[in-house]
């Protein structure tokens, strides 16, 4: 395998049973096997990525004092800015090479929901940020809706299984900057080996290569999708509470020639996450004789803590 492989949403939203067929096995394959893949004909218009690239671009362009002013620490860095070299990968001690943001989830007044996230932060500066940030998280949440029914009728689940834990969950939407390199990065790397917390990731086409992921065998495998895909991986959550049918897989960004150090790199994933209150506890129907029940019942909520201690956005 020389990249991930490439499916077509097209096919599940179509009217014809033998093509959503089609993308049913060809992603639960595909998730079973590397655990990413990447998917064209989403909900994410090529105008609203080239709007919200511009955006992001202007805010890691403010001067330095200006974005530590909407830094917040005290919520774990789930809201707003979160400084360079602040986040690390789970074991390791040096802090990745970046910088980024997160929008969050803003629920609608009528809907009744335990969670109770915190206030998006607002940036002053750019009147269009927020408003372009959230248009996005909202088509990429819906895409990633539809990618989970997809993998419900994989699994064996009704097709709407995952709506309810999905639709308001505690999804993040992370602009992230990686700037030049000025020096020897000392062991850093832009993104240190690492699975995702979450249930699944969308990825949209960053600004310059770097992105790999690790296959079974332990290659290294560049995962290159086209201008109009998306890269979606399996996260830890549906790995856990598929008793490991659906692979989590390892990945990294690595930085760039030496000739290109002087070059920043922005990335845009969003992180789809249930509400907290989702029991993670392994499926039955992915549980068996061949397949015993590899790990503990916990929430979402419970399980979100733990690892963002274990990559030292939170304290205990």
């Amino acid at each position: 395998m020389i990249n991930i492989p490439s499916v077509d949403l097209a096919d599940f939203l179509s009217e014809d049973p033998k093509r959503k067929e089609k993308f049913i096995k060809e992603i639960g394959n595909a998730y079973e096997e590397i655990g990413f893949v990447a998917l064209k004909n989403h909900f994410l218009s090529d105008e609203l990525v080239e709007q919200l690239y511009k955006e992001v671009e202007k805010f890691f362009q403010l001067p330095k004092p200006t974005k530590l002013g909407y830094e917040r620490e005290e919520l774990g860095g789930q809201r707003g800015y979160v400084s360079f070299g602040k986040e690390h990968a789970k074991g390791k001690k040096e802090g990745d090479l970046k910088e980024f943001w997160h929008f969050g989830q803003e629920v609608a007044p009528d809907v009744d929901i335990e969670d109770n996230y915190p206030d998006n932060v607002i940036v002053e500066e750019l009147p269009d940020f927020n408003k372009t940030g959230m248009d996005a998280y909202r088509m990429l949440e819906k895409t990633g809706i539809y990618v989970l029914r997809a993998l419900s009728l994989h699994i064996g689940l009704d097709e709407k299984y995952f709506d309810h834990w999905a639709s308001n969950g505690n999804s993040i939407l992370r602009p992230i900057h990686y700037p030049p390199i000025t020096s020897e990065p000392e062991n850093a790397v832009r993104a240190g080996a690492h699975g995702d917390i979450n249930l699944i990731t969308l990825l949209m086409g960053a600004s310059a290569p770097g992105l790999q992921v690790q296959s079974r065998d332990g290659e290294w495998i560049d995962a290159i999708a086209k201008e109009d895909e998306l890269v979606i991986n399996v996260g830890d959550m549906l790995q856990r509470h598929t008793n490991n049918k659906l692979r989590s897989t390892i990945h990294r960004v690595v930085n760039p020639p030496r000739d290109l150090w002087h070059t920043s790199r922005y990335s845009i994933p969003f992180f789809l996450h249930p509400r907290s209150d989702m029991k993670l506890d392994c499926l039955e129907e992915c549980v068996s004789e061949d397949n015993p029940k590899q790990y503990d019942d916990i929430t979402a909520g419970d399980f979100l803590h733990q690892r963002l201690v274990e990559i030292g956005l939170i304290k205990k």
